[in-house]
């Protein structure tokens, strides 16, 4: 018989990794499953990208995190969040795929892509949403020269590149690829950029695209994607074919629900959050928590890892009070 842990934390991102500081300061036994490596998403983010938030905003467990800028880089959190796993010595087992729950008996059954089952008397979801994008459901869309995920742009260098979208993610891309060398169009459906877009980041954006260095379409959208062009329709209704490479549709994420779904956890059609309790974050299933982006569905831009962090408390305090009941 397997044994059967007071939680297991499916996911270990920050989130995934601030339950399991919780649990292991209030001495619960717990383990960390996680699909691929530690801290999956932010090791997919750009490579040169600037966190928004401050270092203090990314802490966790009190563990200082030191960076050289007023603001931390991708690659300064990646070596954060590891001495973060060293430090604390949390107990995460990577290429641990799950791809199913079951309750049975008042305990959770969780089965891994290999073949193995791990029980647990409570577990927590703490997975993100970056593994699945939203799409733009046109044709074309499914093009190799296609991608919901940016890298860095070098690849991009003397191409025709449309980029696809009005938040951070769309302004950092063009502003990389346009001073690699790369021709950009950015069309948006929006009549300007997200109100959360990078303070440094706004107008360098906006004066490029004032000079007329980086080409912008508002209020438009994407109707097909060919091979040697991308065709949008303009806020005038026009329908204009655009020459392109490359495209880059980044346009957000959104959570994995299936999951929790065949878990028996209730998730809103249209917003997809699962039903749960704000206080405890247990879903509708008893003992079945979910936590940071999860708990807001398709808004995932309400949490982030400095309020995210604050649900591994949150979690393992209501568990401490049913384990000690």
């Amino acid at each position: 018989m397997n044994k059967i842990s007071d939680i297991a934390i499916v996911g270990a991102g920050p989130i995934g990794l601030s339950i399991a500081i919780a649990a292991a300061r209030k001495r619960i036994d717990y383990l960390v499953l996680e699909k691929s490596m530690l801290v999956h998403s932010i090791y997919h983010f750009p490579t040169n990208m600037t966190f928004f938030s401050t270092a203090t905003e990314l802490e966790l467990g009190g563990l200082p995190f030191i960076c050289q800028g007023q603001k931390p880089t991708r690659a300064e959190a990646l070596q954060y969040y590891r001495r973060v796993a060293q430090y604390f010595d949390l107990n995460i087992r990577y290429d641990a795929h799950v791809m199913g729950i079951e309750k049975d008996d008042g305990y959770f059954s969780l089965l891994l892509k290999s073949g193995e089952k791990v029980r647990a008397k409570n577990t927590v979801l703490a997975s993100g949403y970056y593994d699945h994008p939203n799409l733009l459901n046109v044709p074309g869309e499914n093009l190799p020269k296609v991608s919901h995920y940016y890298k860095e742009s070098h690849l991009y260098f003397a191409k025709k590149v449309v980029v696809i979208g009005g938040r951070n993610s769309a302004a950092e891309a063009a502003l990389e690829i346009y001073r690699t060398g790369g021709e950009v169009t950015l069309v948006h459906r929006g009549s300007g950029f997200d109100d959360k877009v990078k303070y440094w980041v706004r107008p360098d954006i906006e004066n490029r695209i004032a000079r007329g260095e980086i080409k912008a379409y508002f209020n438009s959208n994407v109707v097909k994607i060919e091979e040697k062009s991308v065709t949008i329709r303009t806020e005038n209704g026009e329908l204009l074919t655009i020459e392109n490479d490359c495209v880059l549709a980044l346009i957000g994420y959104h959570p994995d629900v299936d999951l929790m779904r065949r878990a028996g956890v209730r998730v809103d059609d249209e917003t997809l959050v699962p039903q749960h309790n704000p206080e405890t974050l247990e879903t509708n299933v008893a003992g079945l928590y979910v936590a940071g982006a999860l708990t807001v569905g398709r808004e995932a831009n309400k949490v982030f890892i400095e309020n995210g962090r604050l649900h591994g408390e949150q979690v393992v305090t209501a568990i401490a009070k049913k384990l000690a009941s």
